[in-house]
This record gives structure tokens, C-alpha cells and sequence, in this order.
């Protein structure tokens, strides 16, 4: 089983899957499509500490128009 979790994290539109036991990234384009993102998330996380995480690993990205980590519904774009 498979569940996905879609953030805008500071702008950049991420899919954080977890598949297996295991998390992976994939950087999300205007079409749809998916590429793999060189981000990596520790297996025990918890899928309500991953806005978190991906804050804490990505804040350097911020700017005053993009500056948090925030879901996105899976249909909703940045």
C-alpha cells in the first residue's frame, strides 16, 4: 500500500510517498509529472512531523512571498 502527502514547501511543490516502510521525494512539475527529488526522510518519521521536516531540512529556500511548508490537496497546485 502506498500513501502520498503533497506540500508547497517554500514554493517548491514536493510529493512525499511512502511505500514499503520507506519514504521517497519527488519534485512535482506544472504537467504532472514527477521526478525524484535528492531529499531524503528517515523511516520512523511520522507522516504528521513531515511538514515539519521538510522545514527544518529546507529553510534556507524561503522568501518572503513562499515562507513555510504548507499541504496541498492533491489536485491543488502552488
Amino acid at each position: 500500500m502506498q500513501d502520498e502527502y503533497r506540500f508547497s514547501a517554500f514554493g517548491r511543490l514536493l510529493a512525499v510517498v511512502r511505500t514499503n516502510g520507506r519514504w521517497a521525494v519527488f519534485d512535482l512539475g506544472a504537467e504532472g509529472k514527477r521526478r525524484p527529488a535528492d531529499l531524503q526522510i528517515p523511516s520512523a518519521l511520522a507522516a504528521d512531523e513531515l511538514a515539519q521536516y521538510l522545514g527544518d531540512l529546507l529553510h534556507e529556500d524561503a522568501t518572503p512571498k513562499y515562507s513555510e511548508v504548507v499541504p496541498v490537496p492533491s489536485t491543488g497546485r502552488v
